[in-house]
């Protein structure tokens, strides 16, 4: 028996993108990493994107909050709420007894294990001044792109639904399961970004996901237009994680 779901609902999102996650899941690229020199050429593109989240992260966080002085209060206090949620944890999560962000974790991974950091750094360092994609690798500046389009142009929903759907939490186990062979095969080479992936696993199932979905919920309310918009920004969202892992693994199959 069919069932006829709202098209205008987080459920009907999760049917829209359906297709589109199920190729994500089914990537070519997690098999093809096989090396230390593979996991480097990964993570080396891969770095840009973890950088691009947060501050598609902190858009929202800018339109969703008061960060003005004098304060005043916004129109949304659950999703202002979620938002300040999700940032405390990937701004500043606990790693090692200290407080430190996911991208910071992530760089520490990328120089245990050998990776490049010398483009992101300089990516970052001038940041303040304009992008300079340039120093990215190419399989990243279309990503960082539409990001920022996104951010410049977007509706607050869309931006939510992009951040909402377009998240990590699709990374299948096989590539998980992949990095730690590597950390058991290579002790200490590994152990950060092994820590990196399954805590994006555990924060996006038991805490971020659920409330990157009630703020998508909440922002688009009873508006079929908002709806639809939130539906096409989620699509786009996982096409450029799509586009990302082919250049990636051109990158890897030389």
């Amino acid at each position: 028996m069919n069932v006829l779901i709202n098209t205008h609902s987080i459920e009907g999102i999760e049917a829209r993108i359906a297709p589109l996650r199920e190729r994500l899941t089914r990537h070519p690229l997690y098999a093809a990493i096989k090396t230390r020199e593979h996991l480097q050429l990964f993570m080396e593109s891969h770095v840009f994107a973890v950088w691009d989240f947060m501050s598609l992260l902190k858009a929202l966080q800018k339109e969703l909050t008061c960060v003005s002085v004098p304060w005043t209060p916004t129109r949304w206090p659950e999703s202002r709420r979620f938002i300040n949620e999700i940032v405390l944890g990937e701004e500043s999560d606990q790693f090692e007894g200290r407080a430190v962000s996911h991208f910071e974790v992530y760089l520490e991974a990328m120089e245990e294990c050998g990776a490049d950091t010398a483009p992101i750094r300089t990516l970052v360092q001038r940041a303040p001044h304009g992008l300079l994609l340039e120093v990215a690798p190419e399989a990243a500046q279309e990503f960082v792109r539409a990001t920022f389009a996104l951010i410049d142009r977007a509706s607050v929903p869309a931006m939510a639904a992009a951040f909402t759907f377009g998240r990590e939490d699709v990374i299948p186990d096989i590539f998980r399961e992949l990095v730690r062979d590597l950390n058991r095969q290579q002790p200490g080479s590994f152990g950060k970004f092994v820590w990196y992936l399954e805590r994006h696993i555990e924060v996006d199932g038991e805490d971020h996901g659920p409330l990157s979905l009630r703020m998508v919920a909440d922002l688009c309310g009873d508006d079929a237009e908002l709806w639809e918009e939130a539906g096409a920004a989620a699509e786009a969202a996982i096409e450029a994680r799509l586009a990302l892992w082919d250049r990636i693994l051109e990158l890897i199959q030389g």
